[in-house]
């Protein structure tokens, strides 16, 4: 198999995959493509991996694909780890901390209008639309909601896809509150090696706030878009004796190329955050996520360890690979909306979190043309709202997500599996139901 076949052959079975997955939102359109609805794809049922050895057509593999189609991704955003090489985030040696319970029996009920049709949905119907694997729900630090679907159970573990970035961003920006890294200078100066790539002449802040002008397109129906490059070199799998492309994510960071200017515009493009991923390593002499562990995970006393995809070299997918337990998320999000405070401690400095709720700058959010992002902004590699709430989230592909509203003391963690990645097929029924809850949660406070 020659290099050109082989890349063709990541291009159409593996980058349509996890690392494919992972990207971006991708673009605010979604398709008008027909799938089975969360109950006719429901994985369980479907039985995909069950059996020893499971039925022939109920086998799914990471080296062909197959695991990464719908429905049966289904399946696989719950057991990543049994498809691919991971590194562990330990949640180390302390307890876990308790997460008091004062359950609902009125939020399914909760009616909110569509914004794409202006329809009444309820609550409990959104989560079937949305293909929702789980959700929990804190008001006032309390579990209040709490559901699973399909694949997830309350001790598993799901791909947080681009909720990942928000971690990373996390840290970066807890870094610059130390002043162990300066947001203006330059990336070459941290990291040499980029000086001759797009990122080089950028900075930081820029890097942070995926503000770069990067040659770097994710358009998946264009097999010649750098996405595949990226995908192919992140790809763990043995690569042909003369393949010459890039071979882990650090050779392909080398050869991104410029295109447009530095500052210009908001451009959601995954590459920016394996690079601060490999800034942050060189700055703190520790991998994203030893860092991950040591920093936030370990300190929020979770319940499980978390884990990471890795390239070849093992090198952990700052864009996307984090995998957590869903009470695990939903206590990261209640620890940024105690400004960084929680488990008796202050885990990220409230500056930082100060920081990342300030958000960006308009215009340069706008020139991305997000049609139902109206307003909001993008910092840190947090999605921020700017609504009256002041809330802001984490955001991931097919439905990953984690809602801080501070003004109604409510946070939503959900895991998802919508078979369109981009979030504008979910953001009509998500968006406006998030903030019926808050409002729900804030007029009815028990």
């Amino acid at each position: 198999m020659t290099p050109h076949q082989w890349l063709n052959r990541v291009a159409s079975l593996i980058a349509a995959s996890l690392l494919l997955a992972s990207h971006a939102l991708a673009a605010d359109k979604a398709p008008h493509q027909q799938y089975p609805d969360a109950a006719a794809s429901d994985p369980v049922k479907l039985g995909w991996m069950a059996g020893s050895p499971p039925p022939a057509d109920r086998i799914l593999r990471f080296d062909d694909g197959s695991y990464f189609r719908f429905p049966a991704m289904r399946w696989s955003v719950s057991h990543f780890r049994e498809l691919m090489p991971t590194v562990n985030v330990s949640r180390g040696l302390g307890p876990a901390t308790s997460l008091s319970r004062a359950l609902r029996e009125d939020i399914d009920r909760l009616e909110f209008k569509r914004l794409d049709s202006g329809e009444k949905m309820t609550w409990s119907e959104s989560l079937q639309a949305n293909y929702t694997d789980g959700i929990v729900v804190l008001h006032q630090g309390r579990i209040v909601y709490e559901r699973y679907f399909g694949a997830l159970q309350p001790d598993g573990q799901h791909g947080a896809m681009s909720v990942t970035k928000s971690f990373v961003g996390t840290l970066a920006t807890m870094l610059v509150a130390e002043g162990r890294l300066d947001p203006a200078r330059k990336v070459a100066e941290y990291v040499p090696e980029l000086a001759s790539s797009a990122f080089g002449s950028a900075t930081v802040r820029q890097i942070m706030d995926m503000t770069t002008g990067i040659q770097f397109s994710e358009d998946y129906a264009d097999p010649n878009a750098e996405v595949w490059a990226h995908a192919a070199a992140g790809n763990p799998l043995p690569k042909p004796k003369d393949f010459t492309g890039p071979r882990t994510y650090y050779e392909f960071l080398r050869t991104v190329k410029p295109q447009g200017l530095h500052g210009e515009a908001f451009g959601y493009r995954t590459a920016n955050t394996d690079a601060l991923g490999w800034i942050i390593a060189r700055v703190t002499g520790q991998s994203v996520a030893r860092l991950l562990s040591d920093r936030i995970w370990s300190q929020l006393g979770a319940e499980q360890d978390a884990y990471m995809s890795v390239d070849s070299i093992g090198t952990p997918f700052a864009g996307g690979g984090l995998n957590t337990g869903l009470r695990d998320l939903a206590r990261f999000g209640e620890m940024i909306r105690n400004n960084g405070f929680y488990n008796g401690r202050q885990i990220v400095q409230a500056a930082a979190i100060e920081d990342i709720r300030k958000g960006g700058k308009p215009s340069d959010f706008a020139k991305a043309g997000y049609q139902l992002l109206h307003g909001w902004t993008y910092r840190n590699m947090w999605w921020i709202t700017h609504n009256e709430h002041g809330a802001f989230a984490a955001r991931g592909v097919h439905g990953q997500t984690i809602y801080v509203d501070p003004k109604a003391e409510m946070v939503i963690a959900r895991y998802g599996s919508h078979p369109v990645a981009g979030n504008a097929a979910n953001d009509p029924t998500s968006l406006p139901a998030f903030h019926a809850l808050a409002l729900h949660l804030m007029a009815h406070s028990r």
